[in-house]
């Protein structure tokens, strides 16, 4: 996440949450990265004064690619913009890499721009595309079946009260459509308590989970995740910074699963047999900002980092089910 939460409007967009901690852990930093979220490019710069050749800078968001053309120029051939996605980045770069970060989430500029709809502190357009294209926001939110809107805000959101904000949704619906960003947060408001003070917003959960479903975030992290491992040379180093502890737990199980230290599902099972290292952690837990980063940049209070070092054990393929992906089933849309 590269930009300030609602609620925090004037942090500072392009500050790199944990970047230290990064640049620390993967010392000496040098060769070529890439940057699977480009963004403001806060990462990229800070990868190029610390000793990176070149970075790729990759994102699935034309607005960040124009933006980052304004100021990639001054580093010359040492910064490539790619247009993509986490998935395909093993393909959009041509070479072995020496290091690979991905900062999960919503950028800055998207939820800044009210036109975007992915903040409900902004009306506007319900759309949340990343990638402005395909379908919106809005088009899941209108003609999607209730058992299934349920489903996303409880397994994408963490929301309780995924049911009652469904039928709510599909009953002002079929008044008229819900298609901006502060009716859908007024619907869902309606459903839950009025916040204490301190609480977030009561539309918070239902947010993220609709933005996660329009632009299959957890799926293209997966895919993301098994691109940069075949990206990567032997010693290179992958980076993940996340924000909720859902994205948390998919690094977490592909680091275990990558690592050899799957755990045994009960204390009963037999012992699984030793596996050949994919990479080697090199936090040994997830890092989190300290203090004094979240003085300075409230933003980072929820970030954890992990860090892998790739083998020279081939590549693996994993499915949804072994990083346990949140799993929607598909009825139809009405």
């Amino acid at each position: 996440m590269k930009g300030p939460l609602p609620g925090h409007p004037h942090d500072d967009p392009h500050i790199p949450v944990l970047i230290e901690a990064i640049l620390r852990e993967c010392a000496p930093v040098a060769g070529v990265w890439l940057d699977g979220t480009l963004g403001a490019g806060g990462y990229t710069r800070a990868l190029l004064a610390a000793g990176a050749d070149r970075v790729i800078g990759v994102d699935r968001d034309p607005l960040a690619l124009q933006l980052a053309a304004t100021w990639a120029g001054s580093f010359g051939d040492r910064v490539q913009l790619v247009a993509g996605t986490f998935s395909d980045l093993d393909t959009l770069t041509g070479e072995p890499l020496d290091g690979v970060v991905l900062d999960l989430g919503v950028s800055s500029m998207q939820l800044d721009q009210a036109e975007r709809g992915f903040s409900f502190m902004r009306d506007g357009p319900l759309d949340m595309r990343m990638s402005q294209s395909g379908p919106s926001a809005a088009d899941l939110v209108n003609t999607t079946d209730e058992g299934v809107l349920a489903d996303i805000l409880y397994h994408y959101g963490e929301e309780r009260a995924s049911r009652r904000i469904a039928h709510a949704i599909v009953a002002a619906r079929a008044v008229e459509p819900i298609a901006t960003t502060g009716k859908l947060a007024e619907v869902v408001s309606r459903c839950l308590p009025r916040p204490k003070p301190g609480q977030s917003h009561p539309a918070t959960r239902s947010f993220q989970a609709i933005r996660i479903a329009v632009n299959s975030e957890f799926s293209e992290l997966a895919e993301g995740l098994m691109a940069a491992e075949r990206a990567l040379k032997p010693g290179g180093l992958l980076a993940v910074v996340t924000f909720h502890s859902l994205e948390d737990r998919i690094v977490k199980r592909f680091f275990q699963l990558a690592s050899g230290h799957d755990p045994n599902a009960n204390r009963y099972a037999p012992a699984k047999a030793d596996t050949l290292a994919r990479f080697e952690m090199v936090t040994r837990k997830a890092v989190s900002p300290d203090e004094a980063e979240v003085a300075r940049n409230p933003r980072a209070r929820s970030a954890k980092l992990r860090i892998g070092r790739r083998t020279i054990t081939a590549p693996k393929t994993l499915s949804a089910a072994d990083l346990g992906l949140p799993e929607v089933q598909k009825k139809g849309r009405r």
